[in-house]
Order: structure tokens, then sequence, then C-alpha cells
């Protein structure tokens, strides 16, 4: 399958590893990953404070990188849900049937990572080997926004060697929000401060997620306070074979 790695700009910037993981996957999988080099953020900062009219370039770069694709993979349910929810939006705000029909035509094959490994391509068992305690923290985008289900819970499941335990309040925010944790500060410590609390409970070594920007906030906290409990994002644990298996 052509399948084109949608990184995103925060991946690209601070955790590179994912995308590395991701790509290491499908390839072991039989498939060929592709990285548009003109590819850049797909917006959602933006829209989240307000600059709808201003994002429509980014809509447009995004169909220009992507629309040849056969499948568009990313390993950010925040930013895919960008995509399936407001690009269509976007796209009748500017005015351009034109951009409307590209959009159209193109969220379809917009997958995040563990969607499209369970859903698509009907795998729930990549040989991965992670004899760690984990625990995984459900994004709110994940859940709300892409409905992306157990998929990520199925994958870690046949992880072989690892412990993965339930995690207290695993439906509730983490107060990252993008600049949710910065407009509204002390709201978002508060919704930190429970879910840290809830993932020390579990005795993780790991807390695990489809999401980076969460595992950030969650990451941060986690190590202001000397927890010892890593974050680690959903592809690289998945990526880790026997040979490799560390934290």
């Amino acid at each position: 399958m052509n399948i084109s790695l949608f990184i995103t700009c925060f991946n690209d910037t601070l955790y590179p590893e994912t995308g590395k993981a991701v790509v290491s996957i499908l390839e072991r999988l039989g498939h060929t990953v592709h990285f548009p080099l003109e590819q850049t953020c797909c917006g959602q900062m933006h829209y989240n404070t307000g600059y709808h009219e201003e994002i429509n370039p980014l809509v447009e770069r995004f169909a220009d990188q992507f629309e040849s694709a056969e499948a568009v993979v990313s390993p950010s349910a925040s930013c895919v849900g960008m995509i399936h929810e407001f690009y269509p939006k976007l796209a009748a705000l500017s005015g351009s049937k034109v951009l409307q029909d590209r959009i159209d035509a193109l969220i379809p094959k917009v997958h995040e990572f563990t969607m499209f490994l369970v859903n698509e391509l009907k795998v729930e068992d990549v040989g991965a080997y992670y004899p760690h305690r984990v625990t995984y923290h459900s994004t709110c985008h994940s859940l709300r926004s892409l409905k992306i289900g157990d998929a990520p819970l199925r994958l870690l499941r046949n992880v072989k060697g690892i412990d993965l335990v339930d995690l207290p309040g695993a439906l509730e925010c983490c107060g990252f929000g993008g600049t949710f944790a910065l407009k509204n500060a002390d709201t978002s410590a508060a919704m930190l401060g429970d879910k840290i609390r809830h993932i020390k409970n579990t005795g993780a070594e790991v807390c695990t997620s489809a999401d980076n920007s969460c595992l950030m906030h969650i990451g941060g906290a986690l190590n202001r306070q000397r927890s010892g409990v890593k974050t680690v994002h959903m592809a690289e644990i998945l990526n880790t074979t026997e040979e490799g298996a560390q934290v």
C-alpha cells in the first residue's frame, strides 16, 4: 500500500522517534511509506484560538501534500481529529467548491495510526515485546472526536511480556487541550493532578497514549514529582522487539 506519513509539527519537532517507529512498523508489515517534505501544521492551534479564515492556506497545503496517497497515517489522534472534524467546515468557509471537494475526497484516507492497524490492515499483533507494567491514557480527541474505541488496547494486549493495567478515571481529560493549558492554567493543573494520582496508583512503570501532546503534559508532571514513571507513545512500544526492550 502507498502510505504517506503525516508526522505533525509537534512530533517532528519534539518526538521524532515516534514517527520513526510508525515507519518501522508499517515497513515491517510490508508497506511502503512516503514522507512528503512540504507538509506543515494542520492548523489546530490556530483554529482553537479563533483564526479560522487564516487556516485555509494550511488546509490547501495539506491537500496538496497528501491527496495522491492511498492512505495517510499519523501518530497524533489530536491532529487527525482536527482534520476529520473541522477541515470540512474550514473548506466550506473558504467558499471554494474545489477545495471542499478535495477535502471530502481526502478525509476518508486520513487515519490515526492504531485505528489504521486494527481497522484497515486488520492487524492486532505486530510482534512487539515490552516486558514492563504499562497503563494506557485515552486522549479526549481519540475518544470523542475519532471514536477510537479499543483499538490501542487490542494492540497492547498482544504485546508479549507486557503487564497492562487499567487506569482509573481513564475517560477523564489530562488537562492539556493545547492552548487550554495556557489559557486556563489553574484548571489544567488540577485536572493533571487527578490524572497523575491515578497513574501512580496503578504502579505502572510506563504511561502510554496515542498522542504525544498529552504525554508531554503528563510526563512533565511525573518528572517534576520524580515518580520514576515514564511516558512512551504507543508506536514506540509497538516497535520494541525483544532485543531492544528497554524504557
